[in-house]
């Protein structure tokens, strides 16, 4: 077996027309958002205020295909196609029999999969006649993306960034800068909410739900401004479907199928991305593909959570989702995996996890670093935080293909790069990357304040 790793690229013309929607496959409808006043479900007056009507109408959507406008496409072309390599060197590093592919998302110009839905979101405000987007982000990929794609259509972006990922990841936020957008460290004093938190701990290091909070308080204060999430909901999920499909058609151009496929998965985006059209042929077709959703032990909302109603955000602004939640009102450890930072997990992925169409396993942060440093030495390379989760389940799944004597194809989604997260690297290798621990008890006081919705 040769060691070198091999690329898949699809021609430029074979970039997909429309994304899936896996909401038109499903066995059972996922349970309907609710308006947080009445407890009554949410049509699209509601969500207006918050976003475009494009966008709600994806949001949603059940049709199985959505066209993807013919200039967002044109944009794609600057990174889409994203590769998709076959892992040789990795094999022969681990030994294995296991066949290991990756989609490598981190060619994007903000070196992640985030651009997949940013792109398309300021086209749709900005065809609204939107001058001002808010948005939140945590390990600052989304935020990055979503400077980006303002700066193509001329929005103005403001982005409320979690603190500890703010003061992590100092490269992350001039990148922001770099593309014209304002980034502040959430909880700030700028919003109600984020006053709030502040006066209850001066020290908090913030989470997505608070920095969530922050940008919808700020967006509906403004005619002008709308809001844009870089993950969780439906449309978010149904752009990152471009993942899936090309990793389809490289995987037939390799002439081979997946007998697992493998994302990290924090509010969601990037493993419906790669997950939701296998799910659909699952369903369609009768095909037996396992799909593992891998989070963080330290906020292991699909392993630990419940399946029920909660908000998307500390001060509860956002409609009521159904989804797997740790509560809003829990405060992840500050794990260098900032993305993966948030207490609830997208709808749609938790519908899928509650129907048994997909699996979900988490690790601690030392053993995600430790994989993460041996695909570097074997690929060439580094992950983000984030994804070193879903490298870290595809060696093990590798490894237990080793032990058992079989031979499997392994394809996990690489969604982002780790060259601004480098000094989480320097830390494990100085030895003071730890793995932390949430407190149970703190857990437990947060599920047991979900609200009480009478549609369960």
């Amino acid at each position: 077996m040769s060691d070198e790793t091999v690329k898949y690229l699809l021609p430029e013309d074979r970039i997909p027309k429309f994304w899936y929607n896996v909401a038109a496959d499903l066995p059972e409808a996922p349970a309907p958002v609710l308006h947080p006043a009445t407890g009554k479900p949410v049509g699209p007056s509601d969500l207006e205020p918050l976003f475009p009507m494009e966008v709600i109408l994806q949001e949603v959507s059940t049709e199985r295909e959505i066209e993807i406008p013919e200039p967002v496409r044109e944009i794609y072309k600057q990174w889409r196609p994203s590769p998709l390599f076959r892992a040789r060197r990795l094999e022969k590093a681990l030994g294995t029999t296991a066949r290991i592919y990756y989609k490598y998302e981190g060619v994007s110009p903000s070196g992640s999969h985030k651009p997949n839905s940013a792109v398309a979101q300021a086209f749709y405000n900005q065809q609204a006649g939107v001058k001002r987007l808010t948005t939140e982000t945590g390990a600052g990929q989304w935020g990055c993306s979503l400077a980006y794609a303002g700066q193509i259509f001329g929005l103005e972006v403001d982005i409320y960034m979690v603190k500890v990922s703010y003061d992590q990841k100092p490269y992350r936020r001039a990148l922001m800068e770099t593309y014209g957008a304002r980034c502040v460290p959430s909880p700030s004093m700028e919003t109600a909410s984020g006053r709030a938190v502040l006066e209850k701990d001066p020290n908090s290091r913030g989470s997505l739900g608070i920095a969530i909070s922050e940008a919808v308080e700020m967006a509906v204060q403004r005619e002008d401004t709308k809001y844009a999430l870089g993950s969780v909901l439906n449309h978010v999920c149904l752009h990152q479907t471009i993942i899936g499909q090309e990793a389809m058609a490289q995987m037939e151009m390799a002439n081979d199928e997946p007998d697992v496929v493998i994302g990290c998965a924090g509010g969601g985006s990037n493993f419906a991305g790669i997950a939701f059209p296998y799910i659909g042929r699952n369903l369609r077709e009768g095909k037996k593909t396992r799909l593992l959703a891998v989070e963080p032990a330290a906020c292991p909302t699909l392993t630990r959570g419940k399946f029920a109603y909660d908000f998307g955000d500390i001060a509860h602004l956002t409609p009521l989702a159904k989804m797997f939640t740790l509560g809003a009102d829990f405060m992840p450890p500050g794990l260098h995996a900032g993305g993966l930072r948030y207490h609830g997990m997208s709808p749609l992925v938790s519908h899928a996890m509650h129907l048994g169409l997909i699996e979900a396993r988490s690790y601690q942060q030392l053993e995600c670093f430790e994989a993460a440093v041996q695909f570097a030495r074997a690929e060439g390379i580094v992950p983000a935080p984030e994804s070193t989760h879903a490298v870290r389940a595809a060696i093990d799944e590798a490894l237990k293909c080793k032990a058992e004597g079989t031979s499997k194809a392994i394809l996990f989604n690489l969604s982002g790069h780790g060259h601004f997260d480098m000094q989480a690297y320097t830390d494990f290798f100085a030895g003071k990357l730890e793995d932390l621990q949430y407190d149970e008890a703190l857990l437990k006081e947060s599920l047991d304040n979900l609200p009480t919705v009478a549609a369960e």
